[in-house]
């Protein structure tokens, strides 16, 4: 619990250093501290007695002090100087898609804005426009940022929803009285996004469970607190629900509470036709009442003639015919990777060496990992002169440790379709991803043109995050995916599936329509630290969503049918 509080101060004054103005760099250290102390795996109270905080990459003596008054506090005196000049909840004005640190201060110092509803109605009047900078088009962008925030608002990103379920989880098995648990809803479907949590539990005596789930140290407020439900909310304001129910019947719940609604109306009609009904403590014969299954889940789709059905294809949208059919896919697991096609390193913008990143790679069974930093013209792309020097690095680390490590990049696209990159190093590469992080604004045709261009490149492996988008944060750029897929026919080009948790871009549908056409799909974490390599279960998830399975996957390959594909590509 106290590290995230650390997190979210560090994140806090970050924040407001930049709406203050301060020395960028300066703000951009505290987000790394911020990032390394999320990733830490020990209480950072430990790290903090043992005077050890200094061993944690990017933390300095000046955040390590604030750190440390923090714990003490509960506050720092760096923060309360900020949160003099600035209130606290200009950050939210953040969270607007073109509204950047300069924007929010001039609204601040200006209009004394400090709410989205504050912003919206500024903008709607026409105040906006007499600001300087402020032309039609930027408060046009402004209002669709906040619409777009608007929609967003209540639901949680699947990685914060899936940290607070299997911590809780974790907490409740402890107990003896639990026979069973798991988390159902949208979070078990592995949705992007999560509005309530339901924890279902199997118990003959739930009073226990009960009373410690309420008491949890992360609950916010206490909604009710009752034998069978027990509602809480947690941080991010995610209401947790938890119910128990009879063993006998929690096959029935767990199937009943997963959903989708969709899913579970085209089931219960199904049922019907069979003289059955299903609700949430079993299946029913209609005429006498009489139960003929609810204990396992396997039971509940048993009795109406079909296979059981992962609860990531729960969405009505086939699944039911293809059970009946005995023709559901055979989805791609974690098992099924092979090794990683996207991660950074501090040549870029990473945060650890490439041996550390290969070392990682080889902890978790993988068979080889490409490191593909980033290219100019981003602030922290690598220069082309520089580049020949890391592929030399990549090149002696994998003969050091005896692993495959794939020298490659991840190269802008310009405007015109061109890669920022010159050709003599792109041809000493054994990967190339080629990826949009600039001008995302162009129209549908010309970023459509621009990104099909970069694909008739014969040196272009892989498309990353071919939308764009950040859940929650930014909308994709508006593209025509359906011609991108047929491009990535045509020209053999994979698509990925970009498994950074505010990416997940492909997303589950455009993903689906791409297996459906042919194209190869690529899953790359975008990992810039060693512990981001396990972002690989969000991206297997959006895979199995859109009913994926390993041979649909580049990278359940092993290295040698890996080397072999791309030099077909080549």
């Amino acid at each position: 619990m106290k590290n995230a509080e650390v997190v979210a101060m560090l994140e806090e004054t970050a924040d407001l250093m930049e709406i203050a103005g301060e020395n960028p760099f300066k703000a951009r250290a505290y987000r790394k501290a911020a990032e390394a102390i999320a990733a830490l795996k020990e209480p950072i109270e430990e790290l903090v007695r043992a005077k050890r905080l200094n061993t944690i990459e990017g933390i300095g003596e000046s955040i390590a002090r604030d750190i440390t008054e923090f714990l003490q506090r509960g506050t720092t005196t760096r923060l309360e100087q900020l949160r003099s000049k600035y209130p606290p909840q200009l950050r939210t004005l953040l969270e607007i898609q073109g509204v950047g640190p300069r924007t929010v201060a001039m609204l601040y110092d200006r209009l004394k804005i400090t709410t989205v509803d504050e912003l919206e109605e500024a903008a709607k009047s026409g105040k906006l426009t007499k600001l300087p900078g402020m032309g039609e088009q930027k408060v046009k962008n402004i209002l669709e940022g906040i619409q777009l925030w608007r929609q967003h608002q209540g639901r949680v990103p699947l990685y914060i929803a899936l940290d607070i379920a299997e911590r809780i989880v974790s907490a409740l098995k402890e107990l003896p009285e639990v026979e069973q648990i798991l988390p159902a809803g949208s979070l078990r479907r592995w949705k992007e996004t999560v509005g309530d949590l339901d924890i279902l539990v199997a118990t003959r005596n739930s009073q226990p469970i009960m009373d410690k789930f309420v008491n949890l140290p992360e609950v916010q407020k206490v909604l009710a607190h009752g034998t069978t439900k027990s509602s809480v909310l947690m941080a991010n304001n995610l209401q947790v629900d938890l119910r128990a129910v009879e063993p006998e019947s929690f096959g029935a719940a767990a199937q009943y509470f997963t959903g989708s609604k969709a899913h579970n109306i085209a089931l219960r009609n199904l049922a019907l036709k069979r003289g059955l009904t299903i609700n949430e403590y079993g299946v029913f014969k209609e005429a006498t009442g009489e139960k003929v299954a609810g204990e396992t889940e396997e039971g509940v789709y048993e009795a109406v003639g079909l296979l059981w059905i992962p609860p990531e294809l729960r969405e009505d949208r086939g699944e039911l015919e293809a059970a009946a059919k005995g023709a559901l896919p055979r989805l791609v697991t974690l098992e099924d990777i092979r090794g990683e096609t996207h991660a950074h390193t501090k040549w870029s913008d990473g945060f650890a060496t490439v041996e550390e990143m290969a070392r990682a790679a080889m902890e978790r069974g993988y068979e080889y990992i490409a490191i593909t930093d980033h290219s100019p013209p981003m602030g922290w792309g690598v220069k082309p002169e520089d580049f020949k020097r890391l592929i030399r690095e990549i090149r002696m680390v994998s003969d050091k440790l005896g692993f495959p490590i794939l020298a490659g990049i991840e190269v802008d696209i310009a405007p015109d379709g061109s890669l920022h990159m010159d050709e003599e190093v792109l041809r000493q590469l054994d990967i190339i991803i080629a990826a949009v992080h600039s001008a995302m604004r162009m129209d549908i045709n010309a970023m459509t043109r621009r990104i099909t261009k970069a694909m008739e490149n014969p040196l272009v492996h892989i498309i990353s995050h071919p939308t764009g988008r950040l859940i929650n944060q930014r909308p994709p750029y508006e593209v025509d995916i359906y011609g991108l897929i047929d491009k990535a026919r045509e020209t053999g080009v994979a698509l990925e599936i970009n498994a950074s948790p505010e990416r997940l871009d492909l997303n589950d549908e455009n993903a689906r329509a791409a297996k459906e056409a042919g194209v190869m799909l690529s899953i790359g974490t975008d990992a810039h630290r060693p512990e981001h390599l396990d972002f690989i279960r969000f991206g297997v998830a959006v895979a199995r969503r859109a009913w994926c399975e390993p041979q649909n996957i580049l990278n359940t390959k092993s290295y040698a049918e890996l080397i072999e594909w791309l030099k077909t590509r080549s």
